[in-house]
């Protein structure tokens, strides 16, 4: 095939988690061409098994992090006005345990994340007796005093669609599916095969002037493999993973309770009728694609919660539990929990070889830093690169007056009065302001299409197929939404009836 049959991109994003598609976004709105290619669907691995926090990291500044926590803690409040629909404050609760760390490091700590940043939105950090509401009788009575602070929780998956939406808006190729099978480097450009992993027949070539390698995991299968080159340093692959079990107490607090190991595990409220227990720490040397929990993450994360929470668990009540593979950047520490979750870019470039830069390492609340600081490294390459610009410009479904969720909550309501309104407040959270668009021309229930269990209407399902690359039943239910843990069997059996026919 001749290069002239094929498009010539500025950027070939290989890798659809929080970075590449953050990357693929930022790059786009600078006036590059971009297409991004994902083996599987977006945000099908790491991204999507996060412990659904933006936050900066209490315990790195034990580890004397600060920039780190500090770029962290920018971000919350970036982040939360450009997503205020899938983003929201979340406060936590720290149980003070005289066995762990002191009362005063602790109350230091807190006052270092108070003010390393600027705060707009989220609250100041506060001691509390746990004999008064809304804590009393929620944790065991050894449990008698502790401290409250903020930080925000996120929909990781939806947040990742949400910036490959925006990228395939302002003109990238995003390519789900699709696995480069093998890059050649020429002197100016990359010569790139994709295959279609859902047809192995169909492969094509496209071309780029600059790969960029964000493939988490398999950074260096990549660097090592497809491109042929030598990885200028290791990743040290870590497991962690989250249970799901019955709510375990009512309130929108969540806890983050101290381990005798120096790890801290979280306990969130989530779906309403649930709580999110994680995430552990475990060196993983096994597929990424293959990753689950192991028996002793489970007994792990049990016994946490059963050593604070007066409702004790086991593994029998256990809902859901997923897993992932994060890329961390090597260390050499022997505890996966210090081995720091900043990130690093190497650009390779050379005369006689088209540039390549990876990414090592990071974390879901740093992925737009990162991506503006591949942006300023890879400038020189393209001299019509503008400025930056996702600081300020709402993710589609975020362009809400005054970054007001809330306030566009009450006015959905009043706009769709025969929405049910556990349903409508889904779609608001879930859409934004997008929402609208799902329900275009929608004037009652009947008009979203079959109700195909769980709250899912078929005009969901289209909304997703055309707009969010959603290709399985995995897609729709665990990734772009967790509609899983409220449908029935039956719903799963039409998606994949739905989807093995097209």
């Amino acid at each position: 095939m001749d290069i002239n049959d094929s498009p010539m991109h500025d950027v070939l994003v290989i890798g659809g988690g929080i970075n590449g598609v953050g990357i693929a976004n930022d790059a786009q709105g600078r006036g590059l061409s971009v297409c991004l290619c994902e083996q599987d669907d977006l945000a099908s691995a790491t991204s999507s098994a996060s412990s659904k926090l933006i936050h900066g990291g209490l315990r790195y500044l034990e580890q004397y992090e600060f920039r780190l926590v500090r770029e962290s803690l920018n971000e919350r409040e970036v982040l939360l006005k450009k997503a205020p629909h899938i983003i929201r404050p979340q406060e936590f609760i720290m149980p003070y345990h005289q066995s762990r760390r002191p009362f005063w490091m602790i109350r230091l700590g807190l006052f270092l994340y108070d003010h390393l940043a600027k705060r707009q939105t989220l609250a100041a950090s506060t001691a509390l007796k746990f004999t008064e509401n809304p804590y009393a009788n929620i944790l065991d009575e050894q449990y008698e005093r502790g401290f409250s602070y903020a930080d925000c929780w996120v929909d990781d998956a939806r947040l990742v669609v949400l910036n490959a939406q925006q990228a395939s808006e302002n003109g990238a190729a995003i390519m789900t599916r699709t696995r480069v099978s093998h890059a050649r480097a020429h002197s100016d450009y990359w010569e790139v095969d994709l295959q279609d992993i859902r047809h192995p027949e169909r492969s094509q070539k496209v071309y780029a002037r600059l790969l960029i390698n964000a493939a988490g995991p398999w950074v260096n299968n990549i660097i090592n493999e497809i491109v042929g080159l030598s990885s200028p340093q290791q990743i040290s692959l870590v497991k962690g993973s989250h249970i799901v079990v019955p709510r375990l107490y009512e309130g929108k607090h969540a806890y983050i309770l101290q381990n005798a190991d120096q790890r801290v595990i979280f306990a969130i409220p989530y779906e309403e009728n649930y709580t999110l227990v994680g995430t552990t720490d475990v060196p993983y040397s096994g597929d990424p694609c293959a990753v689950s929990i192991e028996t002793n993450e489970v007994d792990y994360l049990c016994t946490t919660i059963n050593n604070y929470f007066r409702h004790k668990i086991d593994a029998q009540d256990i809902v859901w539990s997923f897993s992932g593979v994060r890329p961390l950047q090597q260390s050499d520490s022997n505890n996966p929990a210090t081995i720091t979750r900043d990130y690093s870019l190497d650009l390779h470039e050379t005369q006689h070889h088209a540039p390549l830069l990876s990414v090592f390492g990071g974390k879901i609340t740093t992925y737009r830093k990162l991506a503006e600081q591949v942006l300023q490294k890879i400038q020189h390459l393209f001299p019509h690169c503008t400025a930056p610009w996702t600081k300020t410009s709402a993710l589609p479904g975020g362009d809400m007056p005054n970054h007001d969720f809330n306030a566009f909550l009450q006015k959905f309501l009043l706009d769709y009065p025969w929405l049910p309104k556990p349903l409508a407040t889904r779609y608001a959270r879930s859409y934004g302001t997008r929402a609208y668009i799902l329900l275009k021309n929608c004037n009652k229930l009947s008009d979203l299409g079959s109700d195909c269990g769980g709250t899912l209407y078929q005009n969901e399902i289209d909304y997703m197929i055309k707009y969010e690359w959603a290709r399985s039943s995995h897609d729709i239910l665990w990734r772009r939404s967790k509609l899983g843990l409220h449908c029935p069997q039956s719903t799963i059996t039409l998606l994949n009836a739905r989807f093995s026919s097209s």
